[in-house]
């Protein structure tokens, strides 16, 4: 692995580069400046950048009225007001009128920490699975990230793209090739099957090398793409495991759980499943990334003490 870089500054080169090559792209901001980390652009390109100020509804509508008159309009501020406060326009505005509207959803998850449940966006993929015409992807890594982006920006129609809020090292090398739809498979194993997106990719990673040292083979799966999603593939990945979990950083309803319980039940597998995350019906704690996750089990130490559990039968 390479050193960490945040998937905002990956954001930000890309619409640089993409500028550079010709792309016209204007980024739609809500004072959100800071989280964006969109100086380096504003700098280079400081006629391109739209900031309609603390209006999320206003955001996503004047992300729609550029993208109108032939703009590429990316909108970018944090995920959980983003998907709360323009509910409707997203809805409406973006996904039923086909806007080519590219939406990312910064510091998603529990980014935020202490700031609590106010800033947590632990729901956004579960809102938007429920959108009809809106593809959904959430990138493990900066290489994934970049790539992620790049389709995007070609891609016409709308796009949500979840982004982490820390630094995230590499988990692919320069031979990587997204494909929209497309699962991944970063490790083998028959006894358990660990299913991530976005970041806790990078715990499930950890805790099948901790299940190995245990004796337990464990699958890797990594889920980028949410919509589109090639659930045979995926289906094809799972099938072989005695057990499968799903680690997310969201509530354990409508993310990564929701749609391998789908698969798994629509196929008729009778392969038990775990879904880890935010419980049902609660909250990510206010606390400290890594004590949140420790707290909710969905840190490496956790998925490893839960999937040893669940293959040896405790």
């Amino acid at each position: 692995m390479s050193n960490s870089e945040h998937l905002a500054t990956v954001m930000v080169n890309a619409f640089i580069d993409a500028v550079e090559r010709g792309v016209d792209l204007v980024p739609v901001v809500a004072d959100s400046t800071s989280t964006a980390k969109i100086s380096p652009f504003m700098k280079q390109f400081p006629d391109r950048l739209v900031n309609v100020g603390i209006a999320e509804q206003t955001l996503v509508g004047t992300a729609v009225g550029l993208s109108m008159g032939g703009k590429i309009a990316v909108t970018c501020n944090a995920a959980p007001f983003l998907i709360s406060r323009a509910n409707e326009q997203i809805k409406v505005d973006v996904c039923y009128n086909n806007s080519n509207v590219k939406l990312f959803g910064l510091n998603a998850g529990a980014s935020y920490g202490p700031l609590a449940s106010t800033h947590h966006s632990i729901d956004d993929i579960a809102v938007l699975r429920g959108f009809g015409n809106i593809e959904i992807y959430a990138p493990s890594c900066p290489i994934e990230c970049r790539q992620i982006i790049d389709y995007a920006l070609e891609h016409l129609g709308p796009v949500y793209i979840r982004l982490d809020g820390k630094a995230l090292p590499e988990l692919h090398d320069a031979d990587y090739q997204f494909k929209p739809g497309a699962v991944e498979q970063l490790r083998e194993g028959d006894d358990v099957a660990l299913v991530a997106m976005g970041s806790t990719v990078h715990e499930i990673v950890t805790a099948a090398a901790q299940l190995a040292d245990l004796g337990i083979n464990a699958a890797v799966i990594n889920v980028p793409s949410i919509r589109p999603c090639d659930t045979a593939q995926l289906l094809t990945m799972l099938k072989n495991s005695r057990h499968v979990i799903t680690v997310e950083e969201h509530n354990v309803n409508g993310g990564v759980g929701s749609l391998v319980a789908e698969v798994l039940a629509e196929a008729g597998c009778g392969i038990p499943l775990l879904r880890l995350g935010i419980a049902d019906g609660s909250y990510a704690i206010a606390a400290d990334r890594k004590e949140m996750r420790a707290h909710h089990g969905i840190d490496a130490a956790g998925v490893t003490r839960s999937a040893t559990a669940l293959c040896k039968g405790a």
